[in-house]
């Protein structure tokens, strides 16, 4: 199955336009990446574990730097506790804030309109008002898709909701949730979530399982929604032919299973291949290549250890049957949003992944050559910040919100746009 090139936490160009060390391998064995002398991997501290990596490249690959001059500038630093950030068709940015509303800006940071009364949210933990994106049709339809953390009786559930955007774009009319990551849980923690359309207009939702050890086990059991990818219609529905229709007792919206905590999907401009970034314990943080019905392998096989020091389960990193990240991080640097750079206004960005990373207050540039990592960068890592998402605009630029409430665009120099 092909699909159009949108990208997490928000649409990619293609369409609408709503967009991007550890172990003991030291990288690929090349000493060049798209014309640069390799630099040492950026990643310099010691690993927490001593697990070996499955091949060699999939952590702590050649360091790179961007030659281009980058003017990076904070146009914004009112936001609220960002979480998500989508293009509109006509160039601006749809935000969502974490205690439950959505803000309209212009590619300047300057705020159009607030867009309130969405449902209750439980905003504790890692919950809150996530990620959103609009439909593929939404230049005719105006429809908007997010999810959030709903609050119920049993605990909370990750709740997938739709509306219509009015037309003084301050509220979301005939609202409607159409899927519950159930089941429900009385915890705060690891939701995911991201929101992608495939090129048939269904969606794709990554969801969380819930941290605590009794739960979390649900990421390998098909009968839960529970980390998981889930490929579901507009309505909430199972896209027909899943890869465990058929599958008695499963869920038939799985498309893939075994993950801990996925916060970023993308589509990979060139192949059309759904790419996803993921929280592990500590250390073991992973970049994934999500195929239907595969097992990506949480909580039974892991780069990371659990908090305690102790290992997750059996300590084991490889099993028969079960993925292994293209890509992984130890120690942790709580990758995000993703998304892959496709314009030609900054040419030696073209076809890399940029990752938003919290613990790590960094942007990781991940220079990709078939569909492994060759090159890394760690960029905007002594501003102190928790960079939460990141869209590609229309205009070439990268824009990026952190939690602490501001937004960044990166974009090539104008005396170098003049000169180049």
């Amino acid at each position: 199955m092909k699909f159009r090139s949108f990208s997490t936490a928000f649409c990619i160009l293609l369409y609408t336009g709503c967009l991007i060390g550890c172990g003991n391998s030291a990288g690929n064995g090349s000493h060049q990446v798209h014309g640069q002398d390799s630099l040492p991997p950026v990643e310099t501290r010691k690993p927490h574990s001593n697990y070996p990596s499955a091949f060699s490249g999939q952590t702590r690959v050649a360091g790179v730097k961007t030659v281009t001059p980058i003017d990076i500038q904070i146009i914004d630093s009112t936001l609220k506790f960002p979480w998500a950030i989508c293009n509109l068709p006509d160039g601006r940015l749809l935000i969502t804030e974490k205690l439950g509303t959505m803000r309209i800006e212009t590619l300047d940071g300057k705020k159009e309109s607030e867009i309130t009364g969405l449902p209750k949210v439980n905003a504790a933990g890692n919950g809150g008002l996530l990620d959103v994106n609009i439909d593929p049709d939404f230049t005719k339809n105006r429809m908007i898709y997010w999810d959030y953390a709903e609050p119920g009786p049993k605990g909370n559930v990750l709740a997938v909701a739709k509306g219509k955007l009015s037309a003084d774009e301050t509220k979301i009319e005939d609202q409607k949730v159409i899927y519950r990551a159930e089941p429900s849980f009385d915890g705060i923690l690891q939701y995911g979530s991201r929101i992608l359309f495939d090129q048939d207009g269904n969606l794709f939702v990554s969801t969380g399982e819930r941290s605590a050890k009794e739960i979390r086990v649900q990421a390998q059991q098909l009968n839960s929604s529970l980390g998981k990818i889930i490929h579901i219609t507009t309505d909430g529905q199972p896209v027909p032919g899943g890869p465990f229709a058929n599958t008695p007792g499963a869920r038939p919206e799985i498309y893939a299973y075994g993950f801990r905590n996925p916060e970023g999907l993308a589509w990979n401009p060139t192949t059309h291949e759904l790419w996803e970034s993921e929280f592990g314990p500590k250390g073991g943080d992973e970049i994934n290549i999500i195929h239907a019905g595969k097992n990506y392998g949480w909580p039974i096989i892991t780069y990371g250890i659990e908090y305690s020091l102790e290992k997750v389960g059996d300590g084991i990193q490889q099993k028969k049957g079960m993925e292994q990240p293209i890509y992984y991080w130890d120690p942790s640097i709580s990758p995000s949003g993703i998304g892959f750079y496709n314009s030609d206004s900054i040419p030696e960005w073209k076809g890399n992944l940029f990752v938003t990373c919290l613990s790590g207050s960094l942007v990781a540039r991940l220079v990709i050559k078939d569909n492994k990592v060759v090159g890394e960068e760690w960029l905007l890592q002594k501003r102190g910040e928790r960079f939460r998402a990141v869209t590609q605009a229309h205009n070439g630029a990268l824009y990026i919100v952190t939690d602490g409430g501001h937004l960044y665009k990166l974009s090539k120099k104008k005396d170098a746009q003049k000169n180049g």
